[in-house]
């Protein structure tokens, strides 16, 4: 390689041990669409000399091709791997390079500037220690400059480098500079942003990037602080040695069982210090025990601090399980299953409130759901919107609910017990990124209260297994027929029933809603939690709902015990139920009069495995209910 040094040269294993002990800088370059991002990435390693000879010559043949500047070599090239980003000049994907210096260590994110790659960014920006936003000095300060700055305030950035780029086209001018840094440093100030350094760069020129430009005199003057950009790379402070000092967190991702004699709990340590001896709790638990021994690879270690994997054991035998978060016992984590929150949504379909998601922080996974939008933010204005849903590259303060409770920090405090990603449960797409702010107090103040009489009780006087009965189906299926006479003939076996119709649902319950899709997911939820109070009483429940989506049908299922959901899918072709359009709701629907109407403009999601199929087209609907009525006695559900 290029950078070869006299103790590379002459002893290995000293510069290998050297090179292990240095400290690693994990940073982002963002901004706009073309303010230099790669370049400026491509002109670090070739400044740093990270570069091998066939990479030089394969720079060279590239920028004859591909390259943007002429005659000259594009160090852009070095980043812009993908074959659309070198024939569009753009970052698509995040792009992560390695480097280092006598000093220091670096891994560099290069994220992608156009808006419809935000989720891009969020990603490489979710690990960085520090920031460089790209700022091209022709055009000042855009939308993506603000879209950005905004996520780095919310992601925790604490120390950012403004890099106004292409200062040699704009003759290295002071006053545009000036214009620029006054120009940033009040929407920085709006944003509580106070860690900012403003260099003047010309990554193409290589001017104030490793060494002081001399077109640039005027940055020694005292009002400046005069730096290069690798001077800010080889000093700033790196998270890990900040969150030393924060209070100890382990989130468990391993019981440690090799064999009879030794059980430990195994993760990295996210923040904090742990010593032998320490009293920790276990959250969300919230048993207390000692730390008896720090195992590692290496052997046991007195302490051990953030940034290290590691194995603890303890001096009592309590339950620990993967996703648990040990914490000092004088300074634990908080633990909640409701909580004010801000998301990021990166999805291409929208965030619909009510709909169940995967939410993962740390190395726990639990169901959750978002219960309300509070406000979506302009990252332009910083105003606070009405919404009643994000769309994609949306940000907004949402509340959320969780099936159990979770150990947790805030954002600020704690990235990792603070930080969490949604995922679609059908698909497992991330959706969304978000940072968990505070438990709302409700969540601390409800608590299940005990009641003597349970459902098997109610269940045995009525001499019947409570179950729901979950007919779905397009809109003239027959859904709401069969459901009847299902329930007529229930009723002459002596089984005790309720039928919940969406029709009439919809004059009473949820007549506040409409057919978006956000308010289906609503709908849906609303009739699922009804339904689980009616199984609770010992009802055999009846509902008869289209419930277009497979996620919210999901979500009534979980609610359940095994085998208390019974799926009916009333297969009827969408021809035929338009023909009966007994309603002349697909007539209107055909005309523009009905909006979202389920198979014309809103999509219905085919059950996959029903537990029970009825092929409406060619059975009547007295056959069809008792072919319902066969299935539950081979069930057990109903005896007679």
């Amino acid at each position: 390689m290029m950078n070869e040094t006299t103790l590379l040269e002459t002893n290995i294993e000293e510069y290998l041990k050297a090179h292990e002990q240095k400290s690693l800088l994990r940073f982002i370059t963002c901004g706009s669409v073309d303010d230099g991002k790669s370049t400026l990435i491509g002109r670090l390693l070739f400044e740093s000399k990270m570069l091998f000879e066939d990479q030089l010559a394969a720079m060279e043949a590239d920028s004859q091709k591909w390259g943007t500047q002429g005659e000259d070599m594009d160090f852009a090239l070095l980043v812009d791997g993908l074959a659309a980003e070198r024939e569009q000049g753009i970052t698509i994907d995040v792009a992560y390079r390695f480097f280092a210096t006598e000093k220091r260590k670096f891994i560099v994110a290069d994220t992608p500037g156009h808006e419809q790659y935000t989720r891009n960014m969020v990603t490489g920006a979710s690990t960085a220690d520090a920031a460089i936003l790209m700022v091209d000095a022709r055009k000042g300060i855009l939308t993506q400059t603000r879209r950005h700055s905004y996520l780095m305030s919310l992601l925790g950035i604490r120390n950012i480098v403004v890099a106004i780029n292409k200062m040699d086209l704009v003759d290295y001018s002071q006053a545009r500079f000036d214009d620029i840094v006054a120009e940033y440093g009040q929407f920085a100030e709006q944003l509580g942003l106070t860690n900012v350094t403003y260099l003047p760069l010309s990554a193409f020129k290589g001017d104030n990037i490793v060494t002081k430009s001399a077109n640039t005199p005027w940055f020694s003057a005292p009002q400046y602080a005069g730096t290069t950009l690798m001077e800010f790379l080889e000093t700033v402070e790196i998270n890990d040695a900040h969150m030393q000092s924060a209070p100890f967190r382990l989130p468990v991702q391993w019981v440690n069982r090799p064999n009879l004699d030794f059980r430990g709990f195994s993760g990295t340590i996210t923040s904090g210090v742990v010593k032998s001896g320490d009293r920790i709790r276990v959250q969300p638990s919230g048993k207390e025990s000692e730390v008896a021994r720090i195992v590692t690879y290496d052997g046991d270690l007195a302490q051990a601090i953030a940034g290290q994997s590691v194995t603890l054991t303890l001096k009592d035998e309590i339950d620990i399980s993967r996703g648990d978060v040990i914490s000092i016992a004088q300074a634990p984590a908080e633990t909640a299953d409701q909580f004010e929150s801000t998301l990021v949504w990166m999805n291409e379909a929208a965030l619909l409130p009510g709909r169940p998601y995967l939410l993962k922080v740390g190395t726990q996974t639990v169901t959750a759901s978002i219960t309300d939008i509070k406000y979506q933010v302009n990252v332009n204005t910083l105003e606070h919107t009405a919404a009643k849903q994000l769309e994609l590259n949306g940000i907004g303060v949402c509340n959320l609910s969780l099936d159990r409770a979770i150990a947790f920090d805030d954002y600020k405090t704690n990235k990792d017990t603070g930080g969490f990603i949604l995922i679609d449960r059908l698909s497992n797409t991330t959706v969304a990124a978000g940072m968990l702010h505070f438990a709302l107090r409700r969540s601390q103040n409800i608590h299940y209260q005990h009641v003597d009489v349970n459902k098997q009780a109610r269940a045995l006087t009525k001499g019947q297994t409570p179950s729901v009965l979950w007919f779905t189906g397009l809109s003239g299926a027959g859904k709401s027929t069969i459901a009847n006479l299902v329930e007529k003939k229930l009723h002459a076996l002596g089984n005790h029933t309720y039928l919940l119709d969406g029709d009439n649902v919809r004059h009473g319950l949820n007549k506040d809603l409409g057919f978006t899709d956000a308010d289906r997911v609503e709908n849906i939820r609303r009739v699922g939690e009804v339904s689980k109070l009616m199984v609770d009483a010992g009802l055999i429940v009846l509902t008869a709902f289209i419930s277009p989506f497979k996620a919210e049908r999901r979500m009534a299922r979980e609610q359940l015990a095994d085998g208390e959901f019974i799926e009916v899918f009333v297969d009827t072709p969408l021809a035929i139920a338009e023909e009966r359009d007994v309603k002349g709701l697909y007539k209107k629907a055909r005309s523009g009069e009905l909006k979202n109407f389920t198979g014309i403009d809103s999509a219905y999601e085919t059950p996959e495995a029903p537990e029970i199929h009825l092929d409406a087209a060619n059975l009547s609907a007295d056959e069809a209910a008792e072919l319902v009525i066969t299935e539950l006695r081979k069930r057990g559900i109903i005896l007679s």
